[in-house]
C-alpha cells in the first residue's frame, strides 16, 4: 500500500469517526439512551478516532510501517464496530468480539515500538 492510500484510508476513517460521534450523538440519541448504550457507543468513537489520527500519521512515514497501520485498521473495524452494533442492537454477545480488536490496536502500538526502524 502507498502512503497516498494509507492517507486516504485515514481520511475516510477520520470522517467517518466524527460522523459516527455526531450521529450518535444527535440522530440516534433517543435509541442510545433506550439501550442505555450512550457510554459504549462513544467509547466507540473515542478508539476510532483516535486510531485514525494514529493511522494518519503513520501513512506520512517513510517507509510505512505496514504491520502497524493494518493492524490499527483491522483494531479500529473490529473493536469499534463491534460497539457501534451493541449499541445499536443491544445484543450483548457482540461484547465478547471487541478485546479482539482492541488486541490488534494495541499490536499495533507494539509493533511500532518493537520495530528496529531507524531515525533519519
Amino acid at each position: 500500500m502507498s502512503n497516498h492510500t494509507a492517507r486516504r484510508i485515514a481520511g475516510i476513517f477520520g470522517f467517518c469517526g466524527v460522523l459516527f460521534g455526531a450521529f450518535g450523538a444527535h440522530m440516534l440519541h433517543g435509541l442510545l439512551q433506550k439501550n442505555e448504550t450512550t457510554g459504549i457507543w462513544e467509547t466507540g468513537v473515542l478508539y476510532h478516532l483516535v486510531h485514525a489520527l494514529a493511522l494518519l500519521t503513520l501513512s506520512g512515514w517513510r517507509p510505512m510501517p505496514h504491520r502497524a497501520f493494518a493492524l490499527m485498521l483491522g483494531g479500529i473495524i473490529v473493536f469499534s464496530g463491534s460497539l457501534y452494533l451493541l449499541s445499536l442492537t443491544n445484543v450483548r454477545w457482540l461484547g465478547a468480539i471487541t478485546p479482539i480488536g482492541g488486541l490488534g490496536m494495541m499490536a499495533g502500538w507494539l509493533v511500532l515500538v518493537l520495530s528496529k526502524r531507524e531515525e533519519s
